[in-house]
């Protein structure tokens, strides 16, 4: 596609906005609509985007993307746009814009839902839409970054046999005590520290509890950091590279001190769903709901001047030896946008993959991301927007 493309974000919010700035500025965007429940929350996003572009493309509606109709009527003249709901709405968000022919990429977080929206793959080519769900920071540039020291090392003949991926977004400043700050509501956090992760080991997909497997790691400028177990990282990929690697794994990176302060909330059981009888016969409480009452307002801000660190490794063989190849991202908050580095590598990856369908690069069908496009090339794409990427062959 050559002409300017026609986006559309539903989901106003954090990360929804950055994406949107990102088509115009540099997706070849002609213009945005950003859609939220909450119409005044949309049409300021676009009056930002405006502002920083210096012109106006951008703009912004109320739609509340639970009504199906409304949200297919409101795709019909979009040739792509990015879903930045909750998961639970997205699966009907899929069907609609199926329904409405319109492309789409969604930010997901939860891997079940990208299986569901995968068995809809031949209603999507039926219909000759592409979508790719689970973009974002993690999951998303974490598996474009690990998949790409996979292809750096068959580049240079050698078998990918490993693959190792470490990500986190921190406050420059933790505050005391919790020493973390998120800029999005904490149950995401929760959801990322229940329940297991998919990885691989031994080449066969493997589940592993979060909160375990804690080691070090070190990144300049930020010393040792640690590095654990958390869910939902990996997407699909462990189910697309079953038997073709023998490892794949991601793990968070946090502040030293976090795992165990951490741990012992979800020890307790305050991650747990489920409501409890706290008082016999009269009040039921879910614990995950009383944690987020108490400590939501403790670490949820407004906006985190923040530094995220992402690293990948590959490990392959070539002629009886090892070859590793890593790749590491480091980004921040940047003054000039307002943008912090967790909306940038989430709602910039999430845009890159939206310019790229619309190009004609991703063709029709339900695509897993690391199948929608190579992660060489998508490399490519993320370097255009100025991310400093530090590549370098190990020993």
């Amino acid at each position: 596609m050559t002409e300017p493309i026609n986006y559309a974000v539903v989901g106003a919010g954090r990360q929804g906005t950055a994406a949107a700035y990102d088509m115009i500025q540099r997706g070849g965007g002609g213009r945005v609509v950003l859609a939220d429940a909450d119409g005044g929350v949309a049409r300021k996003a676009a009056e930002r985007i405006n502002r920083l572009v210096g012109r106006e493309v951008a703009s912004g509606v109320q739609l509340d993307a639970r009504d199906f109709d409304a949200l297919v009527d409101f795709l019909g003249p979009v040739d792509v746009y990015l879903c930045a709901v909750p998961y639970r709405f997205i699966p009907a968000c899929t069907q609609a814009a199926i329904q409405a022919g319109t492309h789409m990429v969604d930010l997901g977080g939860h891997t079940q839902t990208v299986l569901n929206q995968l068995k809809m793959d031949g209603e999507a080519r039926a219909c000759g839409v592409a979508i790719v769900p689970d973009c974002g920071m993690g999951p998303g540039l974490n598996n474009t970054m690990g998949l790409y020291t996979a292809e750096k090392l068959a580049a240079e003949g050698a078998t990918p046999r490993e693959v190792r991926i470490w990500d986190g977004g921190l406050p420059v400043d933790p505050p005391k005590p919790w020493g973390y700050q998120c800029s999005f509501h904490i149950n995401g956090l929760t959801n990322e520290y229940s329940g297991q992760a998919v990885f691989l080991r031994d080449g066969k997909i493997t589940l592993v509890e979060t909160f375990t497997e804690l080691e070090e790691i070190e990144f300049e400028g930020l010393g040792k950091l640690e590095a654990f177990v958390a869910s939902g990282g990996t997407s699909t990929v462990p189910y697309t590279y079953e038997g073709q690697f023998q490892v794949y794994e991601n793990k968070i990176c946090r502040y030293p001190g976090h795992f165990a302060q951490f741990r012992a909330f979800k020890d307790l059981g305050l991650f747990e769903e489920e409501p409890i009888e706290l008082i016999p016969g009269t009040v039921r409480i879910s614990p995950r709901e009383f944690y987020h009452a108490l400590l939501g307002p403790q670490v949820e801000v407004e906006r985190v001047v923040d530094i995220c660190v992402m690293r990948a490794q590959g490990i392959g063989a070539r002629d009886g030896r090892d070859l590793v190849f890593e790749v590491d991202i480091v980004d921040g908050y940047d003054a000039v946008t307002g943008f912090t580095g967790m909306e940038r590598l989430t709602g910039w990856h999430a845009a890159i993959m939206c310019e790229l369908i619309a190009r004609g690069e991703v063709g029709p069908g339900v695509w897993p991301m690391e199948k929608a496009v190579t992660s060489t090339r998508f490399m490519e794409k993320i370097r255009e927007r100025g991310f400093k990427v530090t590549e370098r062959w190990v020993g």
